[in-house]
């Protein structure tokens, strides 16, 4: 039964989904079907378990179904799945609330979309709204998302050039370059968007200082500051926002991936009662169907609570750290193949010294059990990037096969 649905969805894909992304996966060595996913776990349809060390690029930041998040969702599926949109709702309004208790300074007001991108989206037009302003200054190798705006934002050729002509009133600067950043500024900007640690630009730490710096500059000329902390936030670095480690107030934040639990897909932008005040005044310039609605804001709930009682920013610092540690281990011992080891928490990059190494690297990883993938601007970085839940047994595991890989790896291209 198992070999049969691992054939009939690999024939599903490559006739009904994409062929491309069949024979990539074939190529990775990946073929069979995930079936279930537990805390750090997946099983597939063949029996064999993989330890997630990609945590769904952010998503599962509390694991795989979360027995919290789980019954927060099954209990709001026997009232009201799917709002009406026209009385309040209270699983909304108890998110926004959440929400802005944890948030920095004195971001307070929310809106909830369904994604990354459509946060990001909201966030640019709030932008524009509030100042009436134009111009968005973003960072070269950025990703923002493949939305329109989004995409005008993110900093990649690969993936905007097919689609010109994007927006007008966009440019990139070099990430964690304050002076560029400064050269750019005039009082044309309405926003700065930056992640706090580039994710798939290839897990890039800005220098100390850097985030601090864009807060002047956008006080200095009237721009708000915009922190894309889609992929940063909620714990996975160490700290409830990866803002939080300059002690850094945005006036616009975007947030998704992990807010869902692991199990809804839920996405928001928040700001101050004073960038908000163009939508009080006309509250329907901005709308989403499915943003907010029940199910999804129940499981955001849910999720913010288990950060709280689970401590799950703090234990990412700390098992952050031991992998690092680690990892820096396995460097030191393969510096031809294994260049650096950067991150922050529970968001660490593989820069490696050959592109073509990713791909050998990451099918010996998947035969030792072990879940990864680079990131989609560098694909010479491979992203640890597991469940903040991850015990210090299980990143043991994860270390003793990324060293048996990388010993495997560096045999074939030690002469390359």
């Amino acid at each position: 039964m198992s070999s049969t649905l691992a054939a009939e969805t690999i024939r599903k894909y490559e006739e009904y989904v994409n062929p491309a992304v069949a024979k990539l996966f074939r190529y990775m060595g990946l073929s069979s079907v995930e079936v279930k996913g537990d805390g750090c776990w997946v099983t597939d349809s063949e029996g064999r378990r993989y330890l997630d060390c990609l945590g769904g690029y952010g998503v599962f930041s509390l694991g795989h179904r979360h027995p919290a998040v789980i019954a927060a969702v099954k209990d709001q599926l026997d009232y009201l799945p799917m709002s009406s949109q026209i009385l309040f709702d209270a699983p909304k309004a108890d998110l926004a609330e959440a929400l802005a208790r944890v948030m920095p300074g004195d971001l307070q007001y929310s809106f909830f979309v369904n994604s990354g991108t459509e946060a990001v989206e909201g966030a640019l037009k709030l932008a524009r709204l509030h100042t009436g302003r134009q111009k968005v200054i973003a960072a070269q190798n950025a990703f923002h998302g493949k939305t329109f705006g989004a995409l005008s934002a993110t900093g990649r050729e690969l993936f905007r050039s097919p689609f010109y002509p994007l927006l007008e009133g966009f440019v990139h600067v070099p990430y964690g370059d304050a002076a560029a950043l400064e050269a750019q500024m005039d009082e044309t900007v309405a926003a700065v968007l930056l992640e706090p640690v580039q994710g798939e630009g290839g897990i890039i730490v800005p220098p100390p200082g850097y985030l601090k710096a864009a807060r002047t500059l956008c006080d200095r000329f009237g721009a708000l500051l915009i922190a894309d902390e889609v992929q940063t936030g909620l714990g996975r670095t160490g700290k409830w926002f990866g803002v939080d480690h300059e002690g850094v107030v945005p006036d616009i934040m975007a947030t998704a991936k992990a807010l869902g639990g692991g199990v809804m897909p839920i996405g928001a932008f928040t700001a101050t009662t004073a960038v908000w005040a163009k939508l009080i005044e006309s509250p329907f310039l901005h709308t989403s169907t499915f943003g907010g609605n029940p199910l999804a804001c129940r499981a955001g709930l849910a999720a913010l609570a288990v950060l709280e009682a689970e401590q799950l920013p703090e234990k990412a610092a700390k098992i952050g750290a031991y992998l690092m540690t680690g990892l820096q281990k396995i460097q030191a011992q393969h510096p031809h193949i294994l260049e650096e080891v950067r991150g922050r928490g529970m968001l660490i990059g593989l820069l490696l010294t050959k592109e073509g190494a990713g791909g050998f690297l990451m099918s010996r990883l998947i035969d030792a059990g072990i879940l990864v993938a680079y990131t989609l601007n560098n694909p010479r970085v491979i992203r640890i990037e597991p469940p903040l839940v991850m015990s210090e047994a299980e990143a043991d595991f994860a270390l003793q096969a990324l060293t048996q890989a990388f010993n495997e790896t560096a045999s074939v291209f030690e002469d390359l």
